[in-house]
C-alpha cells in the first residue's frame, strides 16, 4: 500500500541514537553506527523522531509500504516493560518539553516530590552536544545559553534566568567541540524571539560566549541578546 513511512539518510546519520530512543514503536535499530528502519510495519508515520535527529538526517515520504501493524506494535511494547531498552542509544537523551517551565502556569508540584523552588528546565536534553538542531520546543522560544557551572555558582538561576526560556548548556573547556555552528542552525532555522548569554567569569568561558555571538551573525538574524556574568562567589558582574 501507498502510504506515509520515514526514511533515514545513511549519509547525513552521526549515529547518536537519538531517533532510536525517539521511536515509541521500536522501527528504528542501530546497526554498524547507523539509524536503520529495520521494521516498516512498525513506523506509523508520524515522525516522533524527526525531531530527535540532530543533522536532519530524517524525513516522512510517501512510497509503497507494509500496513502498520499496530498489535505487532503493542506486543512489543509489552514485552519491553519487563526488559531492557532496546538497542539504540541512550534512552535518556530523547527529545521532550518538560512541564515545568511553562510561563506563569506552573501549577502545584507532584505530591510525590515535595519542593519548595520548581525547576524551570524547559526542555530535554539541555547539552549543546546532546540537543536536536529542530524540535518543537524552539518554536517561539526565548534561548539561554548557559555555561554549565553558572547554576552551582548562582543561586537564583532557575527563577531569573531559565524561567520561561529554553536552556543550552555546554562547557567549551570540557567538549572538544564548536559549538557556533550547531547554535548557528538553532537559531537560523527556528523562531528564535531572543537569546541570553550566562558565562563565568573565567577566560574559559569566553569560548562559549564568542560561539553564540559567531551563532547570532552567521544566523543573519536581527534579534534582541545579552550577555550576563557570574562571578566564582555567585553575584552578576554585568
Amino acid at each position: 500500500m501507498i502510504r506515509k513511512i520515514i526514511h533515514i539518510d545513511e549519509e547525513k546519520c552521526n549515529g547518536c541514537g537519538l531517533c532510536a530512543s525517539a521511536c515509541h514503536e521500536g522501527a528504528i535499530e542501530m546497526i554498524g553506527g547507523k539509524a536503520k528502519l529495520t521494521r516498516e510495519n512498525f513506523c506509523d508515520g508520524f515522525g516522533d523522531c524527526l525531531p530527535a535527529c540532530p543533522t536532519g538526517a530524517i524525513r516522512i515520504e510517501k512510497r509503497e509500504a507494509p500496513a502498520y501493524d499496530e498489535e505487532a506494535v503493542k506486543k512489543m511494547q509489552d514485552r519491553k516493560e519487563a526488559s531492557q531498552p532496546a538497542q539504540g542509544g541512550c534512552p535518556g537523551s530523547r527529545a521532550m518539553r518538560l512541564a515545568g517551565n511553562q510561563p506563569d502556569t506552573f501549577g502545584t508540584p507532584s505530591a510525590m516530590v515535595s519542593i519548595k523552588q520548581p525547576s524551570r528546565l524547559g526542555q530535554w536534553p539541555c547539552q549543546i552536544r546532546l540537543v536536536p538542531e529542530h524540535a518543537p520546543f524552539f518554536e517561539g522560544a526565548k534561548l539561554l545559553i548557559a555555561a554549565d557551572c553558572t547554576a552551582y555558582a548562582y543561586a537564583g538561576m532557575h527563577e531569573e534566568f531559565m524561567k520561561g526560556k529554553i536552556t543550552l548548556i555546554g562547557c567549551p573547556k570540557l567538549d572538544d567541540v564548536d559549538y557556533a555552528k550547531k547554535l548557528t542552525a538553532i537559531i537560523r532555522d527556528n523562531d528564535i524571539k531572543s537569546v541570553t548569554i550566562v558565562r563565568m567569569e573565567v577566560p574559559c568561558c569566553g569560548g562559549l560566549q564568542r560561539a553564540a555571538q559567531q551563532a547570532l551573525k552567521d544566523s543573519g538574524k536581527f534579534i534582541p541578546w545579552q550577555v550576563v556574568t557570574i562571578s566564582r562567589n555567585g553575584e552578576i558582574l554585568e
